[in-house]
């Protein structure tokens, strides 16, 4: 079974769970840059939660399909269109030879993500299918590359189960709740009127946003160190280079990293700052580490 391309959109990429165990050899971990969505999608076709799938970004992407079969999509709204009958985030659906799948423009958020039993089928480098441009790693045909016009997804599986999601069970990614921070090793070094604003002050998402991670414009703040020795960051880091702007690494980010941090957003908090468009804003405020595993755990086990 398998969708042709017809028209590539902005980008679309194949994403799975990323690659873990190879930072060590400098590459990235990559992967779905709004996992709970990507996790929603595959549920509800009863695949492994980071089976591969699209990640449609800002959309204008059309597919024709090639075969019968059954898709999901959740995620951000983008105007999805079967036949011209709006598809809705959130659910599976049949698709026929000959049909056509389009999205359109982003109505709510920015990102979203299309299933199909069993996953995608790519090349599996170090792992994992997951693209990464700048590394040139995975993807359709191996390369790193984002897919493209005449590109043509295929899939073996039939769903293990059609399921829905329940009201409880959406994601609670498109909301004004602040987003929670991890506090990081050097907290003490900013200024007490620096970690004021950072969790009182509303902070504007930047047009520099991508993959790799997403500037915060807001109040300077301002670090008592001044250089320290590179290491490694996690995903959701928060670091404060020396104009105090912060910028939050995503999926696509670096192995390592030399300015302060103010900490790490919880994963959650990761998926809804990357569901944010240029010029949204957002408040951070801090969350003990318990608590965030808690949280973490609640969400994992909603799909169980």
């Amino acid at each position: 079974m398998s969708l042709l391309i017809e028209r590539s959109g902005a980008l679309a990429s194949l994403q799975d769970g990323g690659r873990f165990g190879v930072r060590h050899l400098g590459v990235t971990q990559g992967g779905a840059a709004d996992w709970v969505s990507q996790a929603s999608a595959n549920w509800l076709l009863g695949n492994p939660l980071q089976a591969a799938t699209v990640e449609i970004t800002l959309g204008n992407l059309v597919l024709l399909a090639e075969a019968d079969g059954c898709l999901a999509l959740s995620g951000a709204d983008l105007a999805a269109t079967l036949e011209d009958q709006p598809i809705t985030p959130g659910r599976s659906f049949n698709i026929r030879k000959g049909q056509r799948l389009r999205f359109g423009t982003p109505q709510l958020g920015v990102r979203a993500y299309l299933a199909a039993p069993g996953g995608f089928t790519a090349p599996q480098l170090l792992g994992s299918c997951a693209t990464v441009r700048r590394e040139g790693l995975g993807g359709l045909h191996g390369n790193g590359q984002p897919l493209v016009t005449g590109d043509l997804l295929a899939w073996n599986g039939s769903p293990a189960s059609r399921r829905e999601l329940k009201s409880e069970q959406t994601p609670a990614l498109f909301t004004d709740a602040p987003l929670h921070v991890v506090l990081g090793a050097q907290i003490g070094d900013f200024s007490g009127q620096s970690l004021f604003e950072a969790f009182n002050c509303s902070w504007t998402v930047d047009q520099r946003a991508d993959r790799m991670g997403i500037r915060l414009l807001g109040p300077m703040l301002r670090c008592s160190r001044q250089t320290m020795i590179s290491e490694g960051v996690p995903l959701g880091a928060i670091q404060v280079p020396p104009d105090g702007q912060p910028i939050v690494l995503l999926n696509d980010r670096q192995t390592i990293g030399g300015y302060p941090r103010l900490g790490a957003l919880t994963p959650l908090a990761v998926a809804r700052l990357a569901q944010c468009l240029p010029g949204t804003e957002v408040q951070l405020k801090p969350v003990a580490l318990q608590a965030a595993q808690r949280e973490q755990r609640l969400l994992l086990a909603q799909w169980h």
